[in-house]
Parts: structure tokens; C-alpha cells; sequence
């Protein structure tokens, strides 16, 4: 077994989205299993920080390199980059995290068995559950003082977008009160709805994918702790005009996730997002959030987030 198939321990509130990647992340651990790889990622967890600058903070989302790492290589492998957070963190890692000096920079919530982007606000069949898991997600953070729990409209699953819209402004409604008493943002993410290759690329039927619909719900909500997470990869897929919406929407945008595009990839020269005028812009609209970095792997895990976390050090 080599560095990267380190065993992990189940978790319910991650289970889905595991098995969801399980045929994509199978084949690349199979791809990454040489021992070269192995002594590769050995000798870059002894080089320096990738960060140099430090004016963008920097997160990794633990789901899309869950496959490569238990939590304590995680754990290591983050400390070594320079990045301050873990996102997306199930609960039970929360003491490691706190011992290493490391944030969670917004949180996850549990909707097992299903994955949580499926059932949202958008319907009331679901509120028991979704309300439930999000006061959890809420409480669990706010015990650690982390500062962020993300949240989904849902799949339409038949509704328009008029009334799942106003099902989410409704359901909002019922859970933002508890956010605010616990100084914990809900960040409301839009999922492109394009690609379909792949179940953790696209998600065809995701009612929030596009920017200003889901401003739109935040706006009617009318509360400080919802905000949106201004996803770049899925922004890019549906929107596009990346900088120009994220001048727009400023007051609204509570965190931000990269990837390449097109594949959900690195953020490398094969393609097409300008991470670097990106990371300015934030700069300029005066953003103090963390960068969560949300790609799956095409090569070596580690090698891949050491240019990202570099590129985005401007």
C-alpha cells in the first residue's frame, strides 16, 4: 500500500460523496501507486511552505483528497503547504484539527445516505431533514468557532424555478435565525448543471445553478449569515464573467472554491481559469475568507495543490 490509499475510517456524513468518487478516485490511486510517486510526495512535504505572501488564505476541501490521506497525513500534508483550513471536515476530526493549529474554513453537512447537493430548501418535503442536519452542521461548528456551514437549493425534482426559489426563501427563513445567535454563516452554493460525465463534475438537475438565481434567494432572506459560495469551476461552467460577478455580488460572497476548467481539474496550464487575476480581484473587493481549493486529481494529489496554493499566493 502506498502513501496515497492511507487507510480512513467511515464516516456517514461522508459516505455518499466517497461513493460517488470511488471509480474515479480507484483509478487514480491506481495511476499515482509507483513508488516513485511515493518518494515524491515524501520529499515535497519537506520543502517549504508554497506560500510566500499569505494575503490569500488558503484551504483544501477534504473530500476530493479523502482517497489519498487519512486525516493525519491530511493534517500534515496541509501544515507543509501553508494552508491555515481543512474544509468540509466531518465532525469527529474537529479535535485534530484544533490540535494542529488548523480551521475549518466552512462546514459540511449530513444528509446520508444521500449526498447533501440533492435535497435542499427548495423543498418542504425535505425541510425536516435539511433543517435537522443544518442546525447540526451550525452547532458543531460554532463549538469550534468556525465560521461557515454551506448549503444547497436542492435538485428541482419537478419544481419550477419560481417556486423552489421561494421554497428556499421560506425554509431559510426557519434556520438563519439559529445561524445568527451562533455566528455561523450559511453559504449558499451554485452547482453548474452542465456536465454530466461525471457525478462529482456537473449536476444535472441542481435548481441553484446559476449566480443570480441563488443572489436572488439571499437577497429575499435579507439576513447577514446567508451568503453565497462562489464556486469558480461551477461559475465559470454556467455564468461565466468571473470577475465581473464577483465585483457585483461582493457583499454577498461568504467563500469561494477553485478548480480548473473544463474536467475539475488542477489549476494548471491546460486550463482555461485565471486564478491569479482571480485571487487579485478578491484582493480588491476586500474578501477575508479562505480560498478552498475543489479539485479531483489527474496526477499526483500533493504536486497538483502545491502549484494551486502557489498560484493563488499573488
Amino acid at each position: 500500500m502506498n502513501e496515497f490509499d492511507g487507510s480512513r475510517a467511515d464516516s456517514p456524513d461522508r459516505a455518499s460523496r466517497r461513493d460517488l468518487l470511488r471509480a474515479a478516485a480507484g483509478a487514480a490511486v491506481l495511476g499515482l501507486g509507483s513508488g516513485a510517486q511515493t518518494v515524491k510526495a515524501a520529499t515535497m512535504t519537506e520543502q517549504a511552505s508554497a506560500i510566500k505572501n499569505g494575503r490569500i488564505k488558503q484551504s483544501i476541501v477534504h473530500w476530493c483528497f479523502e482517497p489519498y490521506w487519512n486525516i493525519d497525513e491530511f493534517i500534515k500534508q496541509a501544515k507543509a503547504l501553508g494552508c491555515t483550513s481543512i474544509e468540509l471536515v466531518p465532525p469527529q476530526y474537529f479535535p485534530k484539527l484544533k490540535e494542529a493549529g488548523l480551521t475549518n474554513a466552512i462546514g459540511q453537512i449530513d444528509m446520508s445516505p444521500d449526498p447533501p447537493f440533492m435535497r435542499g430548501f427548495n423543498n418542504p418535503k425535505h425541510w425536516d431533514k435539511v433543517i435537522k442536519a443544518t442546525t447540526d452542521a451550525i452547532d458543531a461548528c460554532s463549538e469550534y468557532g468556525y465560521k461557515n456551514v454551506i448549503c444547497f437549493t436542492g435538485y428541482a425534482d419537478g419544481l419550477s424555478a419560481e417556486q423552489g426559489a421561494a421554497n428556499c426563501v421560506e425554509g431559510f427563513k426557519k434556520i438563519v435565525g439559529h445561524a445568527e445567535k451562533k455566528n455561523v454563516v450559511l453559504c449558499l452554493e451554485m452547482l453548474n448543471s452542465r456536465v454530466d460525465d461525471h457525478p462529482m463534475k456537473g449536476h444535472p438537475g441542481y435548481q441553484g445553478d446559476h449566480t443570480d438565481y441563488c443572489i436572488d434567494i439571499i437577497k429575499r432572506v435579507d439576513s447577514p449569515n446567508l451568503k453565497l459560495l462562489y464556486d469558480f469551476y461551477h461559475v465559470q461552467i454556467m455564468d461565466g464573467d468571473l470577475i465581473k460577478r464577483l465585483r457585483q455580488h461582493r457583499r454577498y460572497i461568504g467563500h469561494i472554491h477553485t478548480a480548473g476548467n473544463p474536467g475539475r481539474c488542477e489549476l494548471d496550464a491546460n486550463q482555461e481559469i485565471q486564478y491569479p487575476a482571480l485571487m487579485k480581484a478578491l484582493l480588491e473587493i476586500g474578501y477575508e475568507g479562505h480560498v478552498g481549493h475543489e479539485f479531483i486529481p489527474t496526477r499526483d494529489p500533493l504536486e497538483g495543490l502545491r502549484e494551486a496554493v502557489a498560484l493563488c499566493d499573488v
